[in-house]
Formats: C-alpha cells, structure tokens, sequence
C-alpha cells in the first residue's frame, strides 16, 4: 500500500486578520507611549509640587518692633464713701467702696499722694447725683466712667492719667 502524500492545509486567516501578501499598517505605538509618559510625567510633577508646597513652613513674621509683655494691672481699695444724695422723695444716702485699675503701680502711688483732693472730687461728684439717675445699670456704668474722669484730674502728667484705667464698685448702697 502506498502511503497518499498529506495534504496541505491552506491557513484560514481569522476574521479581522492580515490577508497572506499584503501589509497592514501598524498602530502608532510610539506616539501613545509618548503620551502616556508625558501625562505621567506630568502628574508626578504635580503631585511633587503640590507635596512641597504643603510641606513648606510658613516664612516668620516679622514686626515692626517688639512687643512688650503685658504687665499685669494694679487694683487700689479707696475708703468706702458715704454722700446724701440729691433730694426726690426724702433724704437718701449713697454708701460705695472703690476700687481704681491702673496699668502701672506709679499710677497707683500718684493716686495716694493726691488722695485728700481725690477723695473731695468724688464726694462731690457722687453727692450730686440723685438715687433714680444711679438705679439703672446704665446709670452706674456712667457713674464709673465720671469716676475714673475726676481721679484723673489731680494728676500731675497726661502719662500717668491715661494708666488709670478703670473704677470698679466693690459695694453699692441706696438708702
């Protein structure tokens, strides 16, 4: 018996695939890969900057000129005083304690060298005052505010006046 010669087998080219004898053009595989490297590229240099700029400390500020420590303020009790005050329906009496804010303890000590006239313009002031003009809140914030105005006129220099902060009521009385 003699053996047939094999057949050949043509290939079958798949569906979509080159046909035998002629050239199919190729993607351009250079080109997407440039791209691909400059988009990455791209966002690793941003991320990068992004990162420093986060990572940066904040330059120092500068001032114009150091700052001196806050010192803490200065309190001086006054004798409680004690004033009739302006007549609206009998006789009223007025009884506050004192107590004066400076920001300085030369202030406080100017305060008690003039204490003789400091003491008269406060009776003066306060006995000029009628009970209803004091009742209200208001009316002693005002009060507090002229007081801290007539311990501030005794003093010798403008300096020491503007250290004399505050008038506070330690007791406060209407009779």
């Amino acid at each position: 018996m003699a053996k047939a010669a094999p057949k050949q087998e043509t290939p079958v080219a798949a569906p979509g695939a080159a046909k035998p004898g002629v050239e199919q053009p190729k993607p351009p595989q250079r080109k997407r890969r440039s791209a691909l490297i400059l988009a990455l590229l791209t966002v690793l240099a941003a991320g990068g900057a992004g990162a420093w700029f986060i990572l940066q400390e904040a330059p120092p500020v500068k001032t114009a000129a150091p700052q001196e420590k806050e010192r803490p303020a200065v309190f001086i009790n006054l004798e409680p005083i004690t004033v009739n005050l302006q007549q609206e329906a009998g006789d009223q009496y007025l009884q506050v304690g004192l107590v004066v804010k400076a920001k300085d303890g030369a202030a406080l000590d100017a305060i008690k060298l003039q204490m003789p006239e400091v003491r008269n313009r406060l009776l003066l002031l306060l006995s000029s005052k009628r009970a209803s003009e004091l009742a209200t809140v208001a009316g002693k914030q005002q009060l507090s505010a002229e007081l801290v105005a007539e311990i501030r006129q005794p003093l010798a220099s403008e300096a020491i006046r503007q250290q004399i902060s505050a008038v506070y009521f330690t007791s406060f009385v209407i009779q």
